[in-house]
């Protein structure tokens, strides 16, 4: 398992009952998990001094509860020769604006970057709040970054601004996933590095409807033809129970094989977050990572 270890503004410090407990920066949040599948019993003080409680409705969703929670507050998070700043709210179904366990995957594409020897074009899909955006581009990268949420974008810019970053070369666009791909095929663009990063289910800015059991190894078979000839990685991760790391390793194999890339050196394993600096990990998803 890929372990998300290096945070220090970022902790689950206890996890019971279907929810964890979470400390953001000098907030403490608790929010439900569908993996914490124990009860145990309330041992850590930071249960009874929560700043935030989302409390999920049997119905579905469910609603946010505060105790003196800021509206906005920032976290950073420490790579190797520089840091990304964060801009948290709760937002919708329990999020915050980050997935701290995605940091594992901050580090990996951060580093094959800064060590490539020459300059990287990356492509970041479903990009969200930008965190692998900002990686690469504090890595030097230009990076063209793809969501159909014009909101997610908006948020990824002050992020941006925060992270110091705002001279990088980086290119926001608002759009559907699929069909920017499709365009970007036709127009003969390339890139040396994807990072995707899809939902399980979401609608494009025009309604356009994304299933991921039905849609992503079509996609990934029509994302590697932007890749280069001389490609540097290709990173895919799903929180989507069915994709186990096994599942995303034979789907980057076949589609690498059928565009006729160069053969790729695949690891896929679960990723996750490590508990009050305990033994125990917490899985939150599975990646995997093609090289070359």
């Amino acid at each position: 398992m890929w372990i998300a270890d290096n945070w220090k503004d970022y902790e689950i410090l206890d996890t019971s009952n279907g929810e964890k407990l979470e400390r953001w920066g000098e907030y403490i949040l608790v929010r439900p998990d569908p993996q914490v599948l124990w009860n145990t019993e309330h041992e850590h003080p930071s249960w009874k001094k929560k700043n935030g409680h989302y409390h999920r409705s049997k119905a579905g969703g469910g609603h946010w509860e505060f105790f003196n929670l800021p509206n906005t507050w920032s976290i950073d998070y420490e790579l190797p020769s520089s840091k990304i700043t964060f801009n948290l709210k709760p937002f919708t179904f329990k999020h915050t604006g980050v997935f701290p366990e995605q940091a594992t995957n901050w580090d990996f594409s951060y580093n094959m970057i800064k060590n490539a020897g020459r300059e990287i074009k990356v492509l970041n899909l479903f990009a969200y709040t930008g965190g692998a955006t900002l990686a690469a581009a504090a890595a030097g990268a230009l990076v063209t970054h793809v969501d159909a949420s014009k909101g997610m974008v908006g948020w990824a810019k002050e992020n941006m601004i925060s992270s110091n970053l705002s001279n990088a070369p980086i290119r926001w666009l608002v759009d559907d996933c699929i069909k920017f791909v499709q365009r970007e095929i036709r127009r003969g663009n390339t890139y040396d590095a994807i990072i995707m990063d899809p939902p399980s289910y979401g609608r494009g800015p025009k309604g356009e409807i994304w299933k991921i059991e039905d849609s992503i190894y079509d996609f990934i078979k029509l994302t590697t033809k932007l890749l280069t000839k001389d490609p540097l990685f290709f990173l895919i991760n799903s929180y989507t129970t069915g994709l186990a790391p096994g599942v995303l390793t034979y789907m980057m194999q076949k589609s690498l094989k059928e565009n006729h890339l160069p053969k790729a050196h695949i690891e896929a394993m679960e990723i996750g977050l490590r508990v009050n600096k305990s033994e125990y990990i917490l899985p939150c998803g599975a990646s995997a990572r093609c090289t070359w």
